[in-house]
C-alpha cells in the first residue's frame, strides 16, 4: 500500500506517530494509499523548520523572491495534467473540473509573481519641518494553512504564494482525504529553488490543527472549511493571539426574475449546482424563482439534468463524478427523503440514478416548492441537490438572502439593468453575480463571504491576502539641518 509522507526541510519524511488513515479513489470505492497522521512532535518539527528558515528568507530580496515564484509558476503549468490527474484519483473530479481547479491555482501564483508592486509602501516628505514619514509592510513570521478536500490544489495556492512572497515561511496541513495533489505541488515548490523550510507540509487531523492553533511560533493561520470548524479555528486562534482568517460554509441563492433568459438561467443553474458534484462553497444550492418564471425554469432545468453523464472522472464523457466518501454520499441522499417528507416535490431523485460501480456516486436531484423552514433549505448539504423556492416578488427574494445565516455568494438573472443594479446593493453576501452563477473573483481581487461564511481579519487571496500576511511598520525620520552638518554639502552659511 502506498504510504503518503510529510514534507519537511524539502525532504519527504515518513510518519512516526503510528496513526494512519486510508485514502480512497471515490470513483471505485477502493483504498489507494495510507496517510500518516502527524503527532504533536511532528508538527513541532515542521514549525521549527519554518522558524529557522524565516530569519534568512524574510531578508531575501524581492527580485530573488519574484524569480523563484516565476519558476514555481512555470513548473505548475508544465505539470498541470499530472496535478489534475491526482485530483481526479483522490477527489473524483471529472477532467474539466480538475483542469479548471489547476487553472485557478495558477492564477493565484501569477498574482504573487507581482509582489514588487503589491509590497510598495507609502512615503511623505516634510510631514513636519525636516521630518519624513513612510510606511513599509513586513512579514509576520511562520504562518500556517489548513485546507479542505473539495479544492486540494487551488485553496493552498490561495495562501502559500502570497504568504511566501511577502517573506513569511509556511506550514501547510492539507485535507487527509485527498493529500496527493497538494503534496506534489509542494514538491514542485521545492524544485523551483525555494530554500528548505520555506514550505513544509504536515499530514494530519484535528491533533495537527490544534497544535498549529496553539503553537507559540505560529503567527497566523488561514482556514477554509465548514462553518462550525471555521468558527472554532477563529476563536481558538484568536484566543492564542494569532491573526486568523477562517472561511466557512454557504447556502448560495440564484434569483431568477420573470424577464430572465430561461436557457441561460437553466444552463447556469445546472452547471453551478452540480459541477464538482456540488462539493464547493460557491455552488448554487437554492434557485429563487420569482413570479411566473418558475414553471418554465423548473422544466428547463429538469431537461438538462436528464442529459448529464455521471461517472468516473477518468472517462472523458463524464460531466459529474462521485462524492468524496460513502458516508458523505449517504448523508446528502438523506436530504432528498427529508425534503419530500417536509412537503417538497421531488422533481428528479438522484437516488434512482443507475451507476454501475462501487464508487461513492449519487445522481443529481431537484426539489421544488421548498420553503425556508425545511432542513433541505436550512442546512449546507454540500452535494448535488438543488432546491427551488418560489416567491412572488423581487423583494421577497432579496429578503430570503438577507435572512439566511450564510452570506458567501448570491446571483441574479435578469435583463433589467435597474433590477441588477438594485441587487448589487441589496444582496447580503460578500460575492455577487449578475447573470454569473458562481461569482468567484479573479486572483487579483479577493475571496470572502459575510455573516457565518467568514470569520477573522480579512478575506483571502489577492490584495487582502497581501494585507493579511504582512503588518505595517511606520518610520518617522529627522536629519540634522544641512547647515549644521559636519559634511560640507555646499549650502550657504545663512541657509
Amino acid at each position: 500500500m502506498k504510504q503518503i509522507p510529510h514534507l519537511i526541510d524539502n525532504d519527504f519524511v515518513a510518519g512516526t506517530s503510528g496513526r494512519t488513515t486510508p485514502v480512497y479513489n471515490p470513483a471505485t470505492g477502493q483504498q489507494t494509499a495510507q496517510l500518516a497522521l502527524a503527532s504533536i512532535a511532528e508538527v513541532d518539527k515542521a514549525v521549527a523548520s519554518a522558524k529557522a528558515a524565516y530569519a534568512q528568507w524574510s531578508e531575501v530580496s524581492i527580485a530573488r523572491r519574484t524569480k523563484l515564484m516565476f519558476s514555481f509558476r512555470n513548473l505548475v503549468v508544465d505539470n498541470a495534467t499530472e496535478i489534475a490527474a491526482r485530483l481526479t484519483a483522490e477527489h473524483g473530479k471529472v477532467t474539466s473540473d480538475a483542469a479548471g481547479e489547476v487553472a485557478r491555482a495558477i492564477e493565484n501564483i501569477e498574482f504573487a509573481c507581482g509582489l514588487a508592486e503589491h509590497l510598495k509602501g507609502s512615503h511623505n516628505e516634510h510631514a513636519s519641518t525636516g521630518v519624513d514619514v513612510y510606511t513599509v509592510r513586513r512579514p509576520l513570521g511562520v504562518v500556517a494553512g489548513v485546507t479542505p478536500f473539495n479544492f486540494p490544489a487551488m485553496v493552498p495556492m490561495w495562501m502559500v504564494p502570497n504568504a511566501v512572497a511577502c517573506g513569511n515561511t509556511f506550514v501547510l496541513k492539507p485535507s487527509e482525504r485527498d493529500p496527493s495533489a497538494p503534496l506534489f505541488i509542494a514538491e514542485l515548490f521545492c524544485e523551483a529553488g525555494f530554500p528548505p523550510g520555506v514550505l513544509n507540509v504536515v499530514q494530519g487531523d484535528k491533533i495537527a490543527v490544534d497544535r498549529l492553533l496553539n503553537h507559540p511560533d505560529v503567527e497566523a493561520l488561514s482556514f477554509v472549511g465548514s462553518t462550525p470548524i471555521a468558527k472554532y479555528v477563529y476563536e481558538t486562534g484568536s484566543a492564542n493571539h494569532k491573526r486568523v482568517q477562517a472561511l466557512g460554509g454557504a447556502k448560495n441563492h440564484m434569483v431568477v426574475l420573470p424577464d430572465a433568459d430561461i436557457d441561460l438561467s437553466a444552463d447556469s443553474a445546472v452547471s453551478a449546482a452540480y459541477g464538482s458534484a456540488g462539493e464547493r462553497c460557491m455552488a448554487i444550492s437554492v434557485v429563487v424563482a420569482v413570479g411566473d418564471v418558475a414553471d418554465p425554469l423548473v422544466d428547463a432545468i429538469k431537461v438538462r439534468m436528464e442529459k448529464l453523464t455521471i461517472g468516473d472522472g477518468t472517462d472523458s464523457a463524464s460531466e459529474m463524478g462521485p462524492l468524496i466518501t460513502r458516508e458523505h454520499r449517504d448523508r446528502v441522499a438523506s436530504y432528498i427523503e427529508a425534503g419530500a417528507a417536509a412537503g417538497a416535490r421531488v422533481i428528479v431523485d438522484g437516488r434512482e440514478a443507475q451507476i454501475n460501480n462501487d464508487g461513492f456516486f449519487l445522481g443529481v436531484s431537484l426539489l421544488d416548492d421548498v420553503t425556508p423552514d425545511m432542513s433541505v433549505y436550512q442546512d449546507e448539504i454540500f452535494g448535488p441537490v438543488l432546491s427551488v423556492v418560489r416567491v412572488d416578488t423581487y423583494h421577497e427574494a432579496a429578503k430570503l438572502i438577507a435572512d439566511n445565516q450564510w452570506g458567501n455568494g448570491a446571483a441574479i438573472f435578469t435583463r433589467d439593468g435597474g433590477a441588477a443594479r438594485q441587487f448589487q446593493q441589496d444582496a447580503d453576501a460578500g460575492m455577487v453575480g449578475i447573470n454569473v452563477p458562481i461569482p468567484v473573483p479573479v486572483g487579483y481581487h479577493s475571496f470572502g463571504g459575510w455573516k457565518d461564511s467568514a470569520f477573522g481579519d480579512t478575506t483571502i487571496y489577492g490584495p487582502e491576502g497581501i494585507h493579511f500576511y504582512t503588518r505595517p511598520k511606520v518610520l518617522t525620520t529627522r536629519w540634522p539641518d544641512p547647515a549644521g552638518s559636519s559634511v560640507n554639502l555646499g549650502f550657504p552659511t545663512n541657509n
